[in-house]
């Protein structure tokens, strides 16, 4: 078991190029990795996306690449030496009419407009790609294994509650029994009271008959257990297991709203409140499962 909370960080480097990655995760019902990217890297959008893939199934993923050339700036600035000029002599003239100082230095003049160009160098785009390949396998991993760390916790945390679930299941199977001759026994009492020459045995049986047909929740109870003994099997599931999970929260949280309707019984119906608790408990766990 795993969780969807986790974060990973990789970096590789060869023939110069260095790139860095780091992943964060958090629940969500599908694989949705939110990448963005630089225009002058964007090709490594689908790289990146099929290599998490391979290692997370299920969750969130926030993604931050960075690229970086060690052996020197990937750009080259350029001065367009003629518009500079045209700058200073254009100043100067201004200067001249208002009678101040022309202050265009070398450095102002390098922040004008069109002055000062940044062009990229050429990127060997296979060699950034398997650079990058790398560096992401190893977030991708590293934020997997701090997953599964934290399904541990997780697995520990849903095994009480589970284990809380089962047992409010055997007090409610125990108590079952006891609805119907309680019935029973209360219907004769009152018959006594209102028909003191004698009651009709046989219409006593009859409804005690009706009741028990009425509030039998056998069927529901074996449900229960097998969805109990099922999630327990997914515990060691090392696959995505955590929408299966989520379907047998809600029909378990199915079946106890039945038991309760059905049983009418004071004693049971404590059982079941506490029963839905427990559910609801385990079904806000199983949302951060993988």
């Amino acid at each position: 078991m795993r969780s969807m909370t986790g974060c990973g960080s990789g970096c590789f480097q060869r023939d110069g190029w260095e790139v860095t990655a780091e992943l964060k995760t958090v629940n969500h019902r599908f694989l949705d990795i939110s990448l963005r990217l630089p225009r002058n890297i964007a090709f490594l959008e689908t790289a990146v996306r099929n290599t998490i893939a391979q290692s997370i199934a299920r969750g969130h993923v926030d993604v931050y690449i960075t690229v970086r050339n060690t052996e020197g700036s990937a750009a080259a600035i350029t001065v367009d030496y003629q518009l500079a000029r045209q700058y200073y002599e254009a100043g100067q003239q201004l200067a001249e009419t208002l009678g101040t100082k022309n202050d265009l230095d070398a450095s102002r003049l390098m922040s004008m407009e069109g002055v000062t160009v940044l062009t990229e160098t050429d990127m060997d785009q296979d060699l950034v790609t398997a650079v990058c390949t790398e560096a992401v396998a190893q977030a991708a991993a590293n934020a997997a294994a701090m997953r599964g760390r934290e399904g541990i916790h997780l697995k520990e945390d849903l095994g009480l509650h589970l284990a809380n679930a089962a047992a409010l299941r055997e007090k409610i199977l125990a108590r079952a029994p006891s609805v119907v001759s309680e019935y029973r026994q209360k219907l004769e009492n009152r018959l006594k009271q209102m028909i003191p020459e004698g009651i009709d045995e046989q219409r006593i049986i009859q409804e005690a008959a009706v009741m028990a047909d009425r509030c039998a929740i056998d069927e529901e109870l074996s449900r229960l257990e097998s969805h109990i003994r099922q999630m327990r099997s997914y515990f060691e599931a090392d696959t995505e297991i955590g929408k299966k999970m989520d379907f047998l929260i809600q029909e378990m949280n199915r079946e106890a709203n039945t038991i309760g309707s059905k049983a009418q019984d004071g004693v049971i119906a404590q059982y079941v409140v506490d029963l839905k608790s427990e559910i609801e408990k385990l079904r806000e766990q199983i949302q951060n499962v993988e």
